[in-house]
């Protein structure tokens, strides 16, 4: 069985610093992991701070009980659920959201999760192994349609109609059930090859990101991080590919800018709701330095906005 490798957290003090914690303040951890951003959190927090961590891993929510830190509540969910977990915590404002995108390496690397093709291990891809369908049950049904739409647009793959007729050639002679099958599967579909890249890391990546809807997850919590941010609070996100990013990116300009409305509408500016949020500094990654000690953290990029006074 493969021993999980120890995970790095990216953008460690960056993050943190971004924060701007405050000792006595309410903080919220998006994806405990195991527990790197959440640990520093409480470093700067006082006796009367809080931290609020949310991780849909049951081996995550473990990692963090271990720690018995009384300030940490930790909830075993995705962190979309983060307006409904406050409002039942009686919290109505925090201090401070941060969101690390990223998959943990213990998750990459442990061969039963089945989210990497460096291992043959059952087909899985949850990141909360007590709920939901498997990869290698979605893969049993859909169809090749579906599965040419999901390798498409969550793993950005030319080859991605290929791919599914393979799957789905493959599948008449029996379930396409492990990891190892479905990466030799993508290789012989995959007609061209990226340098330093296996021609199965794009649908590997679409196969994650659909089973774990982590792009519907990051669209519902960002609205719900601004409406419980007070002001001065921050917004820390740090994603890890472009679908991500683009996503982050685009919500926090729109939230950093008044809205756009029809030319001649006789409308004032002073009339219009002011953005609830403004950006903070750019868009900022890993250092050549970081990224040598850690390859992963290769295409982080953190960004940051602040709560603005401006109502809901």
């Amino acid at each position: 069985m493969n021993t999980p490798h120890h995970h790095v957290t990216v953008l460690l003090d960056e993050a943190v610093d971004a924060l701007a914690i405050r000792g006595d303040g309410v903080y919220v951890d998006g994806t405990f992991g195991r527990g790197g951003h959440s640990r520093a959190v409480l470093a700067r927090l006082g006796a009367e701070g809080r931290l609020i961590a949310f991780d849909r891993d049951p081996a995550a929510i473990e990692a963090g009980q271990a720690l018995g830190d009384p300030r940490l509540t930790l909830v075993h969910a995705p962190f979309s659920d983060l307006d409904e977990t406050l409002a039942r915590l009686g919290l109505e404002r925090v201090d401070g959201v941060l969101l690390d995108l990223g998959v943990s390496s213990p998750q990459l690397d442990d061969a039963a999760r089945g989210m990497s093709f460096r291992f043959d291990a059952p087909l899985d891809m949850r990141m909360d192994t007590s709920r939901g369908q498997t990869a290698a049950e979605w893969l049993a049904e859909a169809s090749v349609g579906e599965i040419t739409e999901v390798i498409r647009d969550y793993g950005e793959e030319r080859f991605a109609y290929a791919v599914a007729k393979a799957i789905a050639a493959a599948r008449t002679g029996g379930a396409v059930a492990t990891t190892g099958q479905l990466a030799a599967i993508v290789e012989k579909a995959v007609r061209t090859r990226e340098p330093g890249q296996h021609p199965a890391t794009r649908t590997f990546q679409a196969l994650r990101i659909f089973i774990n809807q982590e792009l519907e997850e990051l669209s519902r919590v960002l609205p719900a991080c601004v409406a419980r941010l007070r002001a001065g609070g921050r917004l820390v996100v740090i994603s890890f590919h472009s679908l991500e990013d683009r996503i982050v990116k685009r919500f926090m300009r729109d939230e950093s800018r008044p809205p756009v409305l029809p030319r001649r509408l006789p409308v004032r500016a002073a009339d219009l709701p002011a953005p609830r949020l403004k950006q903070v500094g750019r868009a900022l990654r890993p250092g050549e330095t970081e990224v040598a000690a850690n390859p992963r953290a290769r295409s982080a990029v953190m960004r940051v906005a602040e709560r603005t006074g401006a109502t809901p």
